[in-house]
């Protein structure tokens, strides 16, 4: 799975609980985008995070 280029938010696992505490396998998975930013005067393809791209940590490719 992917991860977050700028932060390394990947997917984290634990256990659901039911309302009768009976548990199963879960996963959190971080909303992640494809996106085309710029480094070092180039442009790049990479994974980013909706929260690093509201944030502003990463400059998109136009």
């Amino acid at each position: 799975m992917a991860r977050c280029y700028c932060c390394d938010k990947e997917v984290k696992f634990g256990n659901q609980v039911s309302h009768s505490h009976r548990r199963s396998n879960r996963a959190w998975k971080p909303n992640l985008k494809k996106v085309k930013i710029i480094e070092n005067g180039t442009p790049k393809r990479v994974y980013v995070c909706t929260r690093c791209l509201r944030s502003g940590k990463v400059q998109r490719a136009v």
